[in-house]
């Protein structure tokens, strides 16, 4: 056991070289940039209901550059649940988070900021949503975990056809 050799934590001179360069994601900051409720009806719309009432529900991802590897990714997300035509209450949450993407591939970029990036801030904004819900008198809405990979599938299926339609 004296004659053990410790070296990087027992990983061999050319495999610490190959640890710098391996690709890695940073959240380095989240935060709320908008946040708004509207509950036009209270405190009418807040009375029991025989039914459910319907809700739609939008999701939007988008990331933009701040510096060679730190990007600023939002997630949109808004609520919307009708009555009869009534609108009972409207959530609008945009929320996002500064990330650093280090030592990725060129073509897995892409991936990372819109797929990984909002999969990391979905439960974040979720609970926001269920909160405001609740603190407006309705039960908390708890939104149902969003496939971020099909959403990008879909998105750059559109661009594809965009582009080809435009050549």
């Amino acid at each position: 056991m004296a004659n053990e050799s410790k070296n990087n934590g027992g990983a061999k001179p050319a495999e610490a070289g190959q640890d710098a360069a391996k690709p890695q994601l940073s959240v380095l900051t989240q935060y709320v940039k908008d946040l708004s409720f509207e509950s036009p009806g209270a405190p009418l719309s807040l009375r029991p209901r025989d039914k459910a009432p319907a809700i739609n529900i939008n999701v939007n991802v988008q990331a933009n550059p701040l510096a060679e590897s730190d990007y600023d990714v939002t997630l949109t997300m808004t609520a919307k649940a009708e009555d009869g035509g009534n609108v009972l209450f409207n959530v609008e949450l945009v929320y996002g988070g500064v990330f650093r993407v280090m030592n990725f591939p060129q073509e897995h970029i892409l991936p990372v900021l819109f797929i990984e990036c909002p999969r990391m801030l979905f439960p974040f904004a979720r609970q926001i949503i269920a909160d405001c819900t609740r603190n407006g008198g309705f039960p908390p809405l708890m939104i149902d975990p969003v496939d971020f990979a099909q959403m990008f599938q879909r998105r750059m299926a559109e661009e594809q056809a965009k582009g080809q339609v435009q050549a």
